[in-house]
């Protein structure tokens, strides 16, 4: 058995250091890696904010003429999701930390799957537009839950890989949504597509509650009521690292909505471009975005630092925002111009997003929940803001999109460089 060895600082002896080691390590938290299925689903929970907001579009105007609304009040169901996402990932990630992962998502989820069923059977667009609240916010819980669960078991670089596994599969769902719900309209109505979410929400909850353990033991949960959350909230905002990677991570999201939001009306309006067309500009971008995301995980976070890339990440993306400027306006390239600026755009977010988030929750180790919530919220209000930007003046503009994602770039280049410098 090894000896005890004098204290430098002291007469007290102390363990010798491999025992002293061996005995941290075996009281130190496990850190074991998802199971497979675990993966996919935290993947799928996710997504189910894109499939929430992204189902039910291509059913707009049939669910206009059925409920006898107009165009601007059913543009309110999509208004009432948002919003409510960004409301419920306030609520359930705070939450979290308190009561543990477990309950909250559960919780979440089964009002997702009500709410969802409200929406289905809803009689008047104010009962669906509420509806929408709820499910949105309810939902938010899956989100912001599942960050914070991986956060719970993983960090550093086997942090950010996962989280490139995760968006692997939940970048597909902007894509997979609308297809999903024309493909649902040839059999059902749009009721039908809320009927399909409310399964969804059930096969979620199901295999949370069988596939997922609690991640966050007691001793580690914070006790306390709204006055504790909003200090843990304030705590987060108040810590300069923190405050440059959610702003980074915003302003970052604020590009990748500016493209969504505004490249199909700039590209088929501006450009005369197909609706065939476009899906395989959308198509060849989303690859893009994916491809380096999982490119990041696999490979760049093990040979460079979070700074490199993420400075390289955010120049990408600046340049893309400028050369789009330029071919509009200098050049006059077209779309032979237009489009491999937009492509370097979606790459630079599999760069730039993964490693922001993974850095962001790695500053709330005691806080995950709370982090995550902010993240998301950023991300939303800024989406909502940015969205309808490419638009302004009244016509769809291809150099006030680039100049959009130019200037959020640059915002988001100026909030890491002086907030994140030391890390």
């Amino acid at each position: 058995m090894p000896g005890p060895t004098v204290d430098p600082d002291g007469d007290q002896t102390a363990p010798d250091v491999p025992l002293r080691q061996a005995q941290e390590a075996a009281q130190a938290p496990q850190r074991a890696p998802f199971a497979t299925a675990t993966v996919i689903t935290l993947g799928c929970l996710v997504a189910l904010g894109p499939f929430t907001t992204d189902l039910y579009l291509p059913a707009l105007p049939d669910l206009t003429a059925d409920l006898g609304s107009t165009a601007a009040a059913a543009q309110l169901t999509l208004t009432g999701s948002l919003l409510g996402m960004v409301l419920g990932q306030l609520l359930f990630g705070p939450l979290s930390d308190r009561l543990g992962r477990r309950r909250p998502m559960l919780a979440g989820l089964a009002a997702f799957t009500a709410a969802s069923l409200l929406c289905a059977f809803a009689d008047s667009m104010p009962l669906l537009v509420a509806g929408r609240v709820v499910q949105g916010a309810a939902g938010s819980a899956a989100l912001v839950i599942a960050r914070a669960t991986v956060r719970d078991r993983l960090e550093g670089t086997a942090m950010i890989r996962f989280l490139a596994t995760m968006g692997l599969i939940s970048g597909l769902a902007p894509i997979v949504a609308p297809l999903a719900g024309a493909q649902l309209l040839h059999v059902t109505d749009w009721r039908g597509t809320f009927v399909a979410l409310a399964l969804l929400g059930a096969v979620l909850t199901v295999a949370c509650g069988f596939g997922i353990g609690e991640t966050l033991p007691p001793e580690r949960r914070h006790g306390g009521g709204l006055g504790t959350t909003v200090r843990a909230i304030g705590g987060l905002l108040r810590d300069r690292v923190f405050l440059g990677y959610l702003l980074v991570s915003t302003f970052a999201f604020g590009a990748l909505f500016a493209y969504v939001g505004g490249s199909s009306v700039v590209l088929q309006e501006v450009y005369r471009i197909t609706p065939q067309t476009y899906s395989l500009v959308f198509a060849v971008n989303s690859v893009s975005l994916l491809a380096l995301t999982q490119f990041n995980g696999r490979f760049l976070v093990q040979r460079y630092s979070e700074r490199t890339l993420l400075v390289c990440g955010l120049g990408a993306a600046a340049l893309a925002g400028a050369a789009v400027v330029l071919c509009t306006t200098v050049w006059d390239t077209g779309l032979a111009g237009v489009w491999p600026a937009l492509t370097v755009l979606m790459g630079a977010m599999g760069v730039i997003l993964p490693n922001a988030n993974g850095q962001a929750l790695t500053m709330a180790p005691h806080a995950a929940g709370s982090a995550s919530a902010l993240l998301g919220t950023g991300t939303y209000l800024c989406g909502a803001v940015v969205a309808p930007l490419s638009s302004l003046g009244g016509h769809p503009s291809a150099t006030v999109l680039g100049a959009v994602v130019l200037g959020c770039a640059l915002l988001a280049l100026g909030s890491f460089l002086p907030l994140c410098r030391g890390r």
